[in-house]
């Protein structure tokens, strides 16, 4: 995109009202004025920014997490990621999360990609990185997480993402994307 097209589809904040701030997240609220110079209110979730992993093992599994997502009232089967701590580095992030959440350190970290995952109204920017050389490692769940750990065939997982069965967002993303850099 050029530099002129973002221009012209640029917002100006004009005031900022914060909400809330928790722990995971905090919530403001910007007035803007838009292009065509009326004005708006955007509401937006701020986030630290997360890390997740395709941990493929070398007899092409993924090792994935199914854990209940109050937000979504339902368990999902999700891709081990986890929040940045303040001042953390992403394979930092990465590195921890594996631990606690599957128990497995990665002698190979490689970045897919880094995806907003959900830019209409979140801050939230995920890096997506594939995580293989797995070896086991002892480390501790969060307190507040009931995690499962599952195996299945990388294949699978991607007939699960074509068919929806699979619908965590950053999930979908780096399957496809994995099975993009080691399925021929």
């Amino acid at each position: 995109m050029t530099e002129y097209a973002t221009d012209r589809l640029r917002e100006v904040t004009t005031a900022t009202t914060h909400a809330f701030e928790g722990r995971l997240i905090n919530v403001r609220v910007d007035q803007v004025r838009l292009p065509d110079g009326g004005h708006s209110a955007r509401e937006i979730v701020e986030h630290r920014g997360a890390v997740a992993a395709v941990p493929l093992t070398a007899r092409q599994e993924v090792i994935l997490v199914r854990q209940w997502r109050h937000p979504a009232g339902r368990t999902l089967l999700e891709i081990p990621a986890g929040t940045r701590e303040e001042g953390e580095e992403p394979e930092e992030t990465l590195r921890r999360e594996l631990i606690e959440e599957i128990g497995h350190r990665a002698g190979s970290i490689v970045p897919l990609v880094e995806v907003y995952t959900a830019p209409g109204y979140s801050t939230e920017l995920i890096g997506l990185y594939l995580a293989t050389d797995l070896r086991p490692a002892d480390g501790e769940a969060d307190a507040d997480e009931n995690i499962e750990v599952v195996r299945i065939p990388l294949s699978e997982a991607v007939r699960m993402c074509r068919d929806g069965e699979l619908q965590d967002a950053k999930t979908v993303t780096g399957l496809l994307l994995a099975a993009t850099r080691v399925l021929d």
